[in-house]
């Protein structure tokens, strides 16, 4: 029933932690079975050269025992020696190659010290017992009987057509037996190495499939693990709050020191500021609903002109962050709205200058 819960993937997290503790997809029988088809395929490569070499060497070998000059404390034993390991180390080199590229290949090299460390429960003969006759061990023994029945299926069929070849084999010469005894015999191996790896392979996918299946998550489980990496939600969004509420207050104080405010007029409103000694004007302000109607009545508070234009208002907010110069593109229309604001500053300063001409004459007069 708990299984049934595990409906989500596992998160990188889960993963690495599975990593570390040495759960990684992996065939057992495939570094195994390119070890073997390693050896197959280079003694196939060298079977040739080999069999002249050596037919070669030992015939010289006889020929040197006959005549009495094979000396036991002679060289001879030492580079006979040099020659064994000389055609034997690429067999080995390429198995080896071949058994250390198939296990980096599913899931790379990893070192997991907490599955090496000494377990004693794996050594309890009970539970031992209980894996073999588990539903896991029983798939095991099957798995196993599977391309051994496929081996032999193929050593079979390879007997039975070289049946007419066994049953003169009586009046064979050597080097023909040989011959045909090393045919059939690399036939089957070839054949044998292409079945394994294909049950290799398949092998891997269900390694793959179950440990995909034992990593998944509970909701519950992936949550916990969300509040782990990035803290308590309630605290998160206590920090979003106190955060937009700082974005929120330095926008209205930015707002105080705008030229003009351009609006939508109620969705948007974009405060800008433009002095002579600048290149362009800079947004330093801007707000959406509520954010919006906060900017027009600090601008009304502090005599900031107001000024309506909905196209201009939306391409300023979409267009342009705070802090950052207008795009030149929207120069005519901002330059358009400055001129009426700057036009309005000159003719209330005029008329105020005008007022206070007329104040100062009455008092002339009196």
């Amino acid at each position: 029933m708990a299984d049934s819960n595990k409906t989500e993937q596992a998160t990188p997290k889960r993963r690495e932690k599975a990593r570390e503790q040495g759960q990684v997809a992996r065939s057992r029988e495939l570094p195994s079975v390119l070890a073997i088809a390693g050896a197959i395929g280079s003694l196939c490569l060298m079977s040739h050269d080999a069999a002249t070499h050596w037919t070669t060497f030992y015939r010289n070998m006889l020929n040197t025992a006959a005549t009495g000059s094979l000396d036991s404390n002679g060289p001879i034993f030492f580079w006979s020696a040099v020659e064994v390991f000389r055609w034997v180390l690429p067999v080995l080199s390429a198995s080896l190659l071949l058994s250390v590229a198939a296990g980096a290949a599913q899931g790379g090299i990893s070192f997991s010290p907490e599955a090496m460390q000494l377990k004693f429960e794996r050594f309890n003969p009970a539970s031992k017992v209980g894996q073999i006759f588990s539903l896991t061990g029983l798939s095991g023994i099957l798995k196993s009987l599977l391309p051994f029945s496929a081996i032999a299926w193929i050593g079979e069929s390879c007997i039975r057509s070289h049946w007419g070849l066994l049953v003169r084999a009586s009046s064979f010469g050597l080097r023909e037996l040989t011959s045909t005894l090393g045919s059939m015999i690399f036939e089957v191996g070839w054949k044998a190495s292409l079945v394994l790896v294909a049950w290799s392979g398949v092998d891997y996918l269900m390694t793959w499939m179950k440990m995909e299946s034992d990593l998944k998550m509970t909701k519950e489980e992936v949550r916990e693990e969300s509040k782990q990496n990035d803290g308590n939600p309630l605290i998160k969004g206590r920090i979003r709050r106190l955060q937009r509420r700082m974005r929120k207050k330095q926008a209205l104080a930015a707002a105080a020191t705008a030229t003009v405010i351009v609006t939508n007029p109620t969705h948007y409103a974009v405060a800008l500021r433009y002095t002579p000694d600048m290149a362009a004007p800079l947004v330093v302000s801007k707000g959406q609903n509520l954010l919006a109607q906060q900017i027009k009545a600090l601008g009304a508070e502090h005599a900031i002109p107001i000024l309506e234009n909905k196209p201009l208002a939306q391409a300023l907010y979409k267009t342009v962050e705070v802090g950052e110069a207008i795009p030149s593109t929207l120069y005519q229309a901002v330059a358009d709205i400055l001129v009426i604001v700057f036009r309005a500053q000159a003719e209330v300063r005029k008329q105020e200058a005008m007022r206070r001409n007329r104040n100062a004459s009455g008092e002339l007069v009196q």
